[in-house]
């Protein structure tokens, strides 16, 4: 039998990153985390991750710049930011966003290590 262990976390207990992000569950091979009611800004420098991103729109829109391509994101988008990609958002409306990481963005710091992509 594999590994049976179940994760749960409640949202008020759910930590913030220093970029604003609420970190979700976590597991061994991919976290979770929200971005929630963003404002709208100019884009933070762009930023190579050493982890791979994808995300849904729940609300608002923003622009993904990544390696020279511009792409809108819309409510119901997805999208994915290859590891090591350049990459950073502008948000233009107030957006808010869910996001997995694999391997897990939070594990040793790796979002918090670099310029902040979604704060304006």
């Amino acid at each position: 039998m594999g590994d049976t262990s179940v994760k749960k976390v409640e949202a008020r207990h759910s930590p913030h990153g220093e970029m604003g992000q609420k970190y979700l569950v976590s597991g061994t091979r991919v976290s979770m985390r929200l971005w929630e009611d963003e404002r709208p800004g100019e884009p933070a420098p762009a930023v190579a991750r050493d982890y791979e991103t994808v995300g849904y729109v729940l609300k608002g829109r923003a622009e993904l710049h990544l390696e020279g391509q511009v792409i809108l994101l819309n409510p119901g988008d997805s999208w994915l930011v290859p590891r090591g990609s350049s990459h950073t958002y502008k948000i233009l409306e107030t957006f808010s966003a869910v996001e997995a990481t694999s391997p897990p963005a939070a594990v040793h710091g790796r979002d918090e290590d670099v310029s902040k992509p979604v704060r304006a």
